[in-house]
Parts: structure tokens; C-alpha cells; sequence
């Protein structure tokens, strides 16, 4: 079952989720962001390393996600909750490139609260799609006038806590805090689908960007791979022991095909070596000693057997 895993996706590393969100790189620099919305940006070069940041942004508290642009690595977006979506350009100036509004007051006139969980940039266009913990999914255009999303659809009753794009980034698939998956249709935002199988609280999410296949991990402390096209359905799972709040899939493939490097023989140490030549040594003592213990054994045995014969003599 595993080879399986490691043929079809590369290998798949769970990764802790801490604190600190998960960070990114961008001309050798790694870029990291915190709870409490500090955003730094930090040499990634160990003879100049620094205890100094290059950059550092307050993007506001009570962060939940930073992502980062696949096509322009320089941008990132930042949401959590009461901390509306952000688009932050980190070769411009300090205030963000893109804020979102918030949607409209609901029916009794109150005021939706805000609860950003999970967010992803949709390739080739500048749009963005976003989960809450509200069991929403939002889609918003900077390049539209308006700042409120320009798409917006629910999914079941709990938080939304993760999601991941499917290849050809027309939907996405968004897990909850119940252990369910859906499949959002990001055209006219329709429920295409359910995948089943989960226990716990989804944590980590996402598809093989050639593959119709998801992996998901979560507090279930199962890594599980699901089949998001006909026939739908549970390809293989994996327990892990631990509870799980991450993945990541590789970007390397034919890992059983690459050559491995030839490993050194391994060399005793030196401590070792001469311990064994002092045994050696004392081994070879013992042995030669020994045929004269015999002899001198045998020797005072002749002398006792002679003298307890009856009617001999003592010299």
C-alpha cells in the first residue's frame, strides 16, 4: 500500500502545524508569518545569516493562513479571523495591494462575521477563493470594482478548515471540522460531489496537479487518498499513529527509477579496532600457555596416584 502512495504521489511528508503558518520563499529569501500578523522576510543564506529580518509587515491579528502566489512569488495573501483577506506586494509599499469588504449585512441587519480559514490563488487570472470557519466559500476578483467576493457558496453547517484547488482549478475541495469533503464548483458555485471515509477534523488537503487523486490528512491520524473523479471512492489510507495537520506532496517523481548513490562501507572505529587486537593478543597468550598447564597438571596427578600405591616408599 505504501509503494502504492510513494508511485502515485511522490512521497508525502506530514508536516506539525504551529503557530507560525506555513512559509514560502521568494529570491532566496523564506518568507514566515505568525498569529499575531507579523509577516518577515528573512535571508535564506547561511554566510549571511542575520538575526535582522529584510522585511517586516504587520498584516493584523488573529492570522489563520498566509499563502503565496504560485505565478508571482512577491505576493501574498493574508486572512483569519476578524482579519478580512489581503493582498500584500512585497516590492511595493506597506499597505496592502488588495483588502476585501466585507459582505453585506444579513437579513436581521447584523453584521457576518469574519473567519478566513484557508485561501488559494487561482492560476492564470488574479482571482482568489477563500473558506471560512463559517461554512462558506468565497470568490473574489481584485481587478473587479466592487472588494466583496463576486462568488460565494456554502457547504454543510461546520468550520471549514481546509481546501486545495483540483487540477484545471475550476473547483475545489474543502473539508470540515466533521470529516466531510465536498467538491465546490467555482463557475456557478454548485455542490458536485461528497467524499466519505474521514473520522475527524480535516487538517491538510491536496490534489496531484496531474492526477485525479486527493490526499487529505487530519486528527484521525489517518493519511488517506480518494479518487475525485468517476468512479469516486477511497484508493488507500495509511495510519500514521499521530495526529496529523498537514501534508505536503513532492515535487520529484520516479523516485524507485533514480539511481541511488553508493554508500561508503562503514569503517569501526579506532577505539574499536585496537580493543579487538589486545583480545586477539590475549587469546593468543591463553592458547600457548595453556598445553604447559596441562602437562604440569598431569605431572603432580602421576605423583599422587604413586604414592597412595600400597607398599611403596617415600624417597
Amino acid at each position: 500500500m505504501e509503494n502504492g502512495l510513494e508511485r502515485a504521489f511522490g512521497r508525502l511528508s506530514p508536516q506539525p502545524r504551529q503557530m507560525t503558518q506555513p512559509a514560502a520563499r521568494w529570491r532566496s529569501t523564506l518568507i514566515t508569518c505568525v498569529e499575531s500578523g507579523i509577516v518577515r522576510v528573512w535571508r535564506d543564506n547561511d554566510k549571511e545569516a542575520s538575526s535582522d529580518p529584510l522585511l517586516e509587515l504587520s498584516v493584523g491579528p488573529g492570522v489563520c493562513r498566509m499563502r503565496q502566489d504560485p505565478a508571482h512569488p512577491h505576493l501574498i495573501a493574508t486572512g483569519g479571523k476578524e482579519n478580512a483577506l489581503k493582498v500584500w506586494d512585497l516590492q511595493g509599499s506597506e499597505e496592502p495591494v488588495f483588502r476585501a469588504k466585507n459582505v453585506r449585512n444579513d437579513w436581521l441587519d447584523l453584521r457576518v462575521p469574519i473567519w478566513d480559514q484557508d485561501i488559494q490563488f487561482l492560476p492564470e487570472s488574479q482571482k482568489l477563493v477563500t473558506c471560512t470557519g463559517y461554512h462558506q466559500v468565497r470568490v473574489y476578483d481584485p481587478a473587479s470594482p466592487q472588494r466583496r467576493p463576486v462568488l460565494e457558496a456554502t457547504y454543510g453547517e461546520y468550520p471549514l478548515t481546509a481546501m486545495t484547488l483540483t487540477p484545471g482549478a475550476n473547483s475545489v475541495i474543502v473539508g470540515n471540522t466533521h470529516g466531510q469533503l465536498a467538491e465546490i464548483d467555482l463557475r456557478q458555485g454548485r455542490l458536485l460531489g461528497c467524499l466519505k471515509g474521514l473520522a475527524g477534523s480535516v487538517r491538510g488537503l491536496q490534489c496531484h496537479p496531474s492526477k485525479p487523486l486527493l490526499a487529505s490528512c487530519g486528527l484521525d491520524r489517518v493519511l488517506r487518498v480518494h479518487r475525485i473523479r468517476n468512479p469516486r471512492g477511497l484508493e488507500h489510507k495509511v495510519y500514521l499513529k499521530s495526529q496529523l495537520n498537514c501534508l505536503l506532496l513532492s515535487g520529484r517523481d520516479n523516485w524507485e527509477d533514480e539511481p541511488q548513490e553508493p554508500q561508503e562501507p562503514k569503517k569501526a572505529p579506532l577505539e574499536d579496532t585496537e580493543t579487538d587486537e589486545l583480545w586477539a593478543s590475549l587469546e593468543a597468550a591463553a592458547k600457548r600457555k595453556l598445553p604447559d598447564l596441562e602437562r604440569t597438571q598431569g605431572a603432580l596427578q602421576t605423583r599422587r596416584r604413586k604414592k597412595q600405591r600400597p607398599g611403596s616408599t617415600s624417597p
